[in-house]
């Protein structure tokens, strides 16, 4: 129990306490420096600007201060509890969210999730579609024809892009034989021989050359195409530009959000935010190899630092341990950061689709080529295994 509040409070720290705040500085400035511009740079502490990074401080104290309208007509109850609708899913979605292994101190072990059920991915499938309700309600109970119709685009783009969203990454599922996150995230804590399958097939002394290739057993690299769907899917989902059609300025106002204002309007774009660093955290452990270093499994690490030769070398399996959680800990947040900063390249690259060709891409492209994605990894399985 007590490991699970620490963990808790680990995320609500690091995902909401720090970067929500800051994607929205990273926003600014990486568009900023996309359009040889110079950003966030007016808000100040004493003259010091720190490169903008008090604007996330000044962007939350202006929205509490700002007056909390509820529009004539509307739902009262419906209209103030939509955006905690909307956020709470985006939170509690990281609790299934693997960050690092599990670690031996003695007769202590300590696993760096909150919460490890077998059926993890489809527990973020499930809390994900939660929040449709938020958009679809706010836009509903604010009593204003374009907050409506903002909403019916997002539920029909968020239940459309459910379907396309889960059978895209059924191929990891038949490739690491599991739903459990932490299952999938060791799995890719090893190499393959490059072509080694081939040796089923040929004579094995034509590929033994090859056998010095050793390949990180990334989801990204076995499920390539699976890897740009479900990127794709997810960022529809949680209605990221290109995607934002549901708050479509020039044809829609604002949208689902139009008659929101203060720290409610803000919730909004914070569950949007939360959403990115979600979506890094699935990408990761699905695609990325979850905290595993490349070429370096755990037990190498920890045999190197606890019996090996190098500065650390012999100072126990506690201490292997102690360091081998801070390097997984480390690498799991850089390659979340690396893919924040891809989901925002292609926010500030792509323009804005048409409704029409977002509904296209998802019922003619997307989901006709997870079908071909789920039957051609069916049949490489049958290749290598059978």
């Amino acid at each position: 129990m007590t490991e699970a509040i620490v963990m808790t409070v680990v995320i609500l720290g690091v995902v909401v306490g720090a970067f929500a705040p800051i994607i929205t500085w990273i926003e600014r400035k990486q568009s900023a420096v996309m359009q040889d511009r110079i950003g966030a740079n007016r808000a100040d502490i004493a003259g010091i600007t720190v490169i903008g990074l008090f604007h996330p401080i000044a962007d939350v104290l202006k929205l509490l201060s700002k007056e909390d309208v509820v529009p004539t007509g509307a739902n009262r109850i419906l209209h103030i509890l939509a955006p905690v609708i909307a956020a709470v899913p985006a939170i509690i979605a990281y609790g299934v969210i693997p960050f690092g292994s599990t670690y031996t101190f003695g007769a202590e072990t300590i696993s760096l999730v909150v919460a490890d059920p077998d059926w993890g991915l489809l527990y973020i499938f499930a809390i994900g579609s939660i929040a449709t309700y938020g958009t679809v309600i706010a836009g509903w109970a604010s009593n204003n024809n374009w907050s409506l119709l903002g909403s019916l685009r997002a539920s029909a783009q968020m239940i459309s892009y459910e379907v396309t969203m889960g059978l895209s990454v059924v191929g990891c599922f038949m490739v690491f034989e599991t739903l459990k996150l932490t299952d999938m995230a060791l799995a890719q804590d090893t190499t393959f021989r490059l072509f080694g399958f081939l040796e089923g097939f040929v004579n094995p002394a034509i590929f033994s050359w090859l056998s010095v290739f050793q390949l990180p057993q990334w989801g990204i690299i076995l499920q390539p195409l699976g890897f740009i769907m479900f990127l794709t899917c997810i960022m529809a989902e949680n209605k990221r530009p290109p995607f934002d059609l549901p708050e479509g300025e020039s044809e829609l106002i604002a949208g689902y959000f139009l008659e929101y204002s203060g720290m409610r309007f803000g919730l909004f774009f914070m569950s949007e935010f939360i959403g990115v660093v979600v979506i890094a955290g699935i990408m990761t452990t699905l695609f990325l190899g979850g905290w595993s270093v490349p070429w370096l499994p755990q037990e190498t690490i920890v045999a190197f630092v606890a019996h090996g030769y190098g500065p650390f070398a012999g100072f126990g399996e506690g201490f292997a341990n102690g360091l081998c959680m801070l390097i997984h800990f480390v690498t799991f947040f850089a390659k979340v950061l690396v893919m924040i900063w891809l989901q925002m390249a292609l926010r500030w690259t792509l323009p804005r689709f048409r409704y029409d060709q977002v509904m296209d891409l998802c019922w003619k492209i997307m989901l006709p080529l997870s079908l071909v994605n789920i039957f051609l990894t069916g049949a490489v399985i049958l290749m290598v295994k059978g």
